[in-house]
């Protein structure tokens, strides 16, 4: 049967559908437009906008007997049916409740907080403070600035011997303070 362009055939379960063929040519006539306008509904989500369009032509393809008044009227009928399925989608992702991590919070990973290393920097340089100068070069050059024990020979200007040494002596008085410091905040 044939009208306005339109071709029904009967399916295999007695309903009736659209021809492919006619399928094809809406989506030919009416796809880009729809796409465009579909597109700037859901936000520039171009995936989106695709999914309603095929939901939209599907919708065509079940139901022949909505386009047989006219291309100018199809193509009404088309964008209403489009904007309705771009309704009932926003108002299903604003119906579905908030999902909660299966993690428990101490099981998080914390956010990065620089505050805690401008804290870390503080107190290693307090503590630093309190070792002799040769002994606090060494320790900045090798652990600090992550320089190796050749490099820092030859920037401070010392035999390699003398900066493992020093570097020995400065990690043991090192030590004895964060053990003060421990037992001072511990009273």
């Amino acid at each position: 049967m044939r009208k306005w362009g339109i071709t029904v055939r009967k399916d295999t379960n007695n309903d009736a559908t659209l021809d492919e063929a006619r399928l094809a040519e809406l989506y030919r006539r009416h796809g880009a437009p729809l796409l465009y306008s579909l597109t700037r509904l859901t936000n520039g989500d171009r995936a989106k906008a695709e999914d309603i369009l095929q939901e939209t032509l599907v919708r065509a393809w079940r139901n022949p007997k909505a386009l047989d008044c006219g291309p100018a009227a199809c193509r009404r009928w088309l964008f209403t049916v489009a904007r309705r399925i771009a309704i009932d989608h926003f108002r299903m992702v604003a119906a579905r409740p908030t999902e909660i991590p299966d993690e428990a919070p101490q099981e998080r990973v914390p956010a990065y907080d620089p505050y805690d290393e401008l804290v870390d920097a503080y107190d290693m340089e307090a503590v630093l403070t309190r070792l002799p100068r040769h002994h606090h070069d060494v320790v900045v050059e090798l652990h600090l600035r992550d320089r190796s024990i050749a490099d820092t020979a030859r920037l401070l200007g010392v035999p390699i011997g003398t900066v493992k040494s020093r570097n020995h002596h400065a990690i043991r008085a090192l030590r004895s303070i964060f053990a003060e410091e421990e037992t001072d905040t511990a009273a």
